[in-house]
């Protein structure tokens, strides 16, 4: 562990302590990320160990780490210090040799004998007898890592010998595979240069091993792999036949198959590929063996996918079901606000005609969350480009002697629809009010400014804030300076009982919202509580109520208002009515 008590990665590792280039990182991660499936043919633990750089000093308190009691001296003769372990890996077909996490270790260079002989000659090293440090006979190999004709390191690996008895066929099948692979790895050829497998869902060594010859036929099928294939449709035993041929006849259904299917499963080029047939959907990977620049054979890993494809098909049908009935929603809506636009065309009457219009901004301001659901694969909104449709919806429905320009200042960022749908709504209604109210028949500025707070905040907004309470009076400078609103001056104080972090309880991620205009200004007697305008009523119960929030009208410095809207992200909403 490090000084700060992060755990170091691989690359932390590589680079503080060795001289491997960035290339050399690439083909480590590349090996790492697939070595698994050696330990699983090993039955064996792994540990990679790099050597250091020339001048760490690996005794205990130099630069490279803890060497322990017993170590030796420097090796004079030897071209590094000493080796620091960066990567470990237990089999999952097997008892492990080390219990313990190893990675980080630094040892000298002497203390690993097949490690140094292993590295000085660039051959696997498989001499020596059992070791019985831990109380256990533990058979220890070395196989060098090589990239080109560059060796970047040395594969320590270790079998516990604990349980140790005549091998069946599988095992013995495992064991020569993973021999060659060793090979192969000594030689510079795995991981094959350029080949990316689905490593998260990739079959297993458990999951189904094929060992193929030079020509594509099976030598040896494990029991799992054979009740794939039945599965399949493949009744008898695969040994001796030709998988590609097999698998090409199995899956021959009328429809147009990969071309190089048949290439692939006979061993001569390395892929991943599903098969399907019978109802059953059958993944492989295909790992030709080239040792020597002669391809002796193939190792194939099959797995049964059925049942998950068949769910992965069940989630994609929900999820277009969900963004269906959204489009649905929204058409629907926007069907309602095209009949109350026209029955408001028809009504005589001024105040009629204007809740009309005020209900056709509201139900499309809705319409405007469910399109954006429609479009998206979750139930997660980028909430900025709904914010800034709802402002420019509201500045084009503003009267011509209004000649107000929204704008919005930071980001809301990505909220739940069960915050984005109350909030559009709120929003809409808010500026609409300060139109209405606030800028009537006047030239003026009206700006939605929006950020983050706690363990919410947005690091890449200049307009983050960590408590609101803290730049009363613009003190605050540099980037936690909260945006400076109409006019450049700064937003009034919002600290107080209605502050965001006046209770500890309600810490954590929030998003702050401030409507901000710079006209006439709140009535002296104004009261968010008792108004009786529909409109506010609307945004205090969709705040407060049905989000959890808190919201805020004050008078702006410098003249103008400002409301505060302030909710949790991160709590389950508590719907109901506003408390009073």
């Amino acid at each position: 562990m490090g000084d700060d008590g992060r755990v170091p990665t691989l690359t932390d590792l590589v680079r503080d302590h060795t001289d491997l280039t960035d290339t050399d990182l690439e083909w480590l991660h590349a090996l790492v990320s697939d070595w698994q499936l050696l330990a699983d043919l090993s039955f064996a633990d792994l540990l990679l160990w790099v050597p250091l750089r020339p001048g760490d000093d690996p005794s205990p308190g130099g630069a490279g780490g803890a060497g322990g009691a017993g170590d030796v001296g420097v090796d004079t003769s030897a071209t590094v210090p000493g080796w620091v372990a960066i990567a470990q890996m237990r089999p999952t077909t097997g008892p492990t040799a080390y219990s313990g996490d190893l990675v980080g270790k630094v040892v000298r260079t002497g203390r690993r004998g097949l490690i140094d002989v292993a590295w000085r000659e660039q051959r696997i090293v498989r001499e020596g007898d059992p070791e019985w440090g831990s109380g256990i006979p533990v058979r220890e190999e070395s196989i060098p890592v090589r990239r080109g004709d560059k060796v970047l390191g040395v594969i320590q690996r270790s079998t516990n010998l604990s349980s140790a008895r005549t091998p069946s066929r599988l095992e013995l099948t495992y064991l020569q595979s993973a021999s060659d692979l060793a090979q192969m790895i000594s030689e510079g050829r795995f991981p094959a240069p350029g080949e990316e497998p689905n490593l998260v869902r990739s079959p297993r060594v458990g999951d189904g091993l094929i060992r193929l010859d030079r020509p594509g036929r099976v030598t040896y099928a494990s029991p799992n792999a054979q009740s794939a294939f039945r599965r399949l449709g493949y009744p008898t035993d695969l040994v001796g036949e030709s998988l590609g041929l097999v698998t090409t006849e199995l899956c021959d259904t009328g429809e147009p198959l990969e071309e190089a299917l048949s290439v692939i499963l006979s061993g001569r080029a390395p892929r991943e590929v599903e098969v399907e047939a019978h109802g059953s959907i059958m993944q492989l990977r295909t790992i030709p063996l080239v040792v020597g620049d002669d391809r002796i054979g193939a190792i194939v890993l099959c797995r049964d996918v059925t049942e998950l494809r068949w769910r992965d098909r069940e989630l994609m049908t929900k999820d277009a079901t969900i963004r269906e009935i959204h489009h649905r929603v929204k058409n629907n809506l926007q069907t309602v606000a095209a009949l109350l636009r026209l029955q408001a065309r028809r009504l005589r009457i001024p105040e009629g005609r204007a809740a009309l219009d005020e209900a056709v901004r509201r139900v499309g301001s809705i319409a405007i969350v469910h399109e954006t659901l429609s479009l998206t694969p979750d139930e997660l909104i980028d909430f900025d480009d709904i914010a800034d449709r709802v402002i420019t919806m509201a500045g084009e429905v503003s009267t011509p002697e209004t000649r107000v320009t929204p704008k919005r200042t930071g980001s809301f960022g990505v909220l739940p629809a069960e915050i984005a749908t109350p909030l559009a709504m709120a929003l809409t209604e808010l500026l609409q009010n300060a139109l209405e109210h606030g800028l009537s028949n006047r030239f003026g500025t009206l700006e939605v400014v929006a950020w983050r707070y706690g363990d919410g905040r947005a690091a890449h907004d200049p307009a983050v804030v960590d408590v609101w309470g803290e730049w009363p009076g613009g003190a605050a400078e540099g980037p936690n300076r909260p945006p400076e609103g109409p006019g450049g001056s700064g937003l009034a104080d919002p600290a107080g009982p209605a502050g965001p972090a006046s209770r500890p309880e309600e810490a954590g991620k929030r998003l702050v919202a401030v409507v901000v205009d710079d006209g006439v200004g709140l009535p002296a007697d104004f009261d968010v509580e008792s108004s009786n305008s529909l409109g506010l009523q609307i945004v205090r119960t969709l705040i407060v109520g049905e989000l959890g929030g808190r919201l805020d009208f004050r008078a702006r410095s410098g003249g103008g208002t400002e409301v505060v809207v302030d909710v949790p992200l991160d709590q389950h909403h508590r719907p109901g009515p506003p408390a009073r």
